[in-house]
This record gives structure tokens, C-alpha cells and sequence, in this order.
């Protein structure tokens, strides 16, 4: 059994910035946040703006901030824990933003949700703990009897994403390696789509604010033009479900989406400012 690392290997990993950005200083964070919340207030897009702030934090790997975010999203004063607002208010924003990360795993990965998650669960107190469903969800778990509903699941919200390019993406993802679009249309059914329930499954996130989810990741990523476009087309095409809140409907409009995308370079300037205007990636899928 190694207990140890060799020192010359941990002297190695110290280098070549290892450690997540540092949360920017609360003055700032807390104006953009202000501006922006505010603003989507306003537009009656609270739960748009707290998925894609989430996301927009992640991605720039600022896990403090993600503990921040919760702060400043359930109290009246940040840094006054007596100020929070009523448990359920608490809850259901918690479970979003936890909802939010989880799905932002499919766009930048695992280790900057497992930072941020980290971050979220400690900055959440513990009568929120407490009513955060624990057991994973039935509906995501595979088994025999419910894998071919999820892959179908996936396959649905692939084709509402992508038509009328769907099938011809597919097949191209799939001719990289016959295994990766198996796996993307199975995370597409387990984790980015909505859950079968609707408001009923705590932190569930609509067909639109999954869109919000790939947007807000995608963008703040930088880097990944063709991946973007495609995914605010989904943000777009995503007007067309039925059963839409007005919110929902508002956020896949042509404004909706104008907004999102400005509001997530809003926060980035304050997080990640050098991303700044970079030159779009030139190659496609």
C-alpha cells in the first residue's frame, strides 16, 4: 500500500497552478450579483439567473463562490446567517443550485462539480441538510427495468436539442469512437434531462433551464464555439415544449436567450476577466 507520495512527485503537483481560482473579493461579487439579480427580478427570471450564476461559477472553478452564491441567494444580507430568509425558500434554492451542478458535470466535467459541490454543501446549513432528499433518485439509477426509458429519454431530448441534425450528429459522434454517443445519450437521459415528476422531484430543472445549464457552462468555458451554438439553438428550440412556464418561455425567446448569454458575461468579468472576447474555435463536430 503507497501512504505516501514520493517528494519529488509532490513537489511536481504543487506546480502548474493546481489549486481552484480564488473567489473574488466580496465587494465585487456581491455588485455583480446585485446588478444582475436584480435585473433578472425584473424579467421574472430568478430561477434562470440562479441556475446559470451557478454555473457560471463553477465553470470558472471559483468554488467559494458557489457558497457565496447560496448566501447571498437565501439571506438579506450576505454575511449575516440570521438574515436568511424562511426554510423553504432555503431548500428549494439549495436544491437548484445543487440540481444546476450536478448537470454541469456533462459540460466541464467531474472534478470542478466535485470543488464546487464541496463548497455548496458546507455553506448550506443544517436544516437545509436535512431536507435535501438523500437516496439517488430511481428514476437516474440503471437497471434492467428502467434503462431502455432512460436511453429513450436521452434520445428525446437529444433529437429537441438538435433537429433536423440529430440523427446526422449521432452518427458522426458515434463514427469518433462507437462507444461515446452510447455514453452522451445516456447521460443525456440520467442527468441532463428533466426528471419524470416536474415540480414534484425537489430541484428538478425544466427543459429550458437544462438549456440554461449548457449555455451558462459552455460559455463560461470558452473555447468551445461550435459546442455553444449548438447548445443555444437547444436554449431556442426549447419554446417549443409544451407546458412551459412563463419563465421558461421568456428564457427560450429570442431576448431570453440574449440574456442569458450577457448575463453569464457579466459574471465572468468579474470571476474570469482574461477570458475576455477570445477568438472562436474554428473546428466543428
Amino acid at each position: 500500500m503507497v501512504k505516501h507520495l514520493p517528494p519529488t512527485v509532490k513537489q511536481l503537483l504543487t506546480l502548474r497552478n493546481p489549486q481552484p481560482r480564488a473567489a473574488p473579493r466580496s465587494s465585487r461579487l456581491n455588485a455583480v450579483l446585485t446588478t444582475t439579480y436584480q435585473d433578472a427580478k425584473a424579467k421574472k427570471a430568478e430561477k434562470g439567473w440562479l441556475t446559470l450564476a451557478t454555473c457560471t461559477l463553477l465553470t470558472a472553478n471559483a468554488p467559494p463562490a458557489i457558497g457565496h452564491l447560496y448566501r447571498f441567494a437565501t439571506r438579506d444580507e450576505p454575511d449575516n446567517a440570521s438574515s436568511r430568509r424562511g426554510l423553504p425558500e432555503a431548500l428549494d434554492k439549495a436544491a437548484l443550485m445543487r440540481e444546476s451542478a450536478l448537470k454541469s458535470c456533462i459540460f466541464v466535467g467531474v472534478p470542478r462539480t466535485i470543488l464546487s459541490l464541496a463548497n455548496l454543501h458546507e455553506a448550506i446549513e443544517d436544516d437545509v441538510k436535512a431536507g435535501l432528499r438523500k437516496a439517488p433518485s430511481p428514476k437516474r439509477a440503471a437497471t434492467p427495468e428502467n434503462v431502455e426509458t432512460i436511453v429513450a429519454r436521452g434520445r428525446g431530448l437529444w433529437a429537441t436539442i438538435y433537429e433536423p441534425h440529430a440523427e446526422k450528429l449521432y452518427n458522426k459522434l458515434g463514427g469518433y469512437h462507437p462507444d461515446f454517443i452510447e455514453f452522451i445519450i445516456q447521460a443525456y437521459g440520467t442527468v441532463l434531462a428533466p426528471l419524470p415528476g416536474g415540480d414534484a422531484e425537489q430541484g428538478n430543472l425544466s427543459r429550458a433551464l437544462g438549456s440554461v445549464v449548457g449555455t451558462a457552462c459552455l460559455r463560461a468555458e470558452g473555447g468551445v464555439g461550435p459546442q455553444l451554438v449548438s447548445h443555444v439553438f437547444g436554449l431556442l428550440k426549447a419554446r417549443h415544449v409544451q407546458g412551459l412556464s412563463a419563465e421558461d418561455y421568456w428564457l427560450a425567446s429570442d431576448e431570453g436567450t440574449e440574456w442569458v448569454v450577457r448575463t453569464v458575461d457579466s459574471i465572468l468579468d468579474v470571476v474570469k476577466p482574461e477570458l475576455g472576447d477570445g477568438t472562436a474555435a474554428q473546428a466543428k463536430l
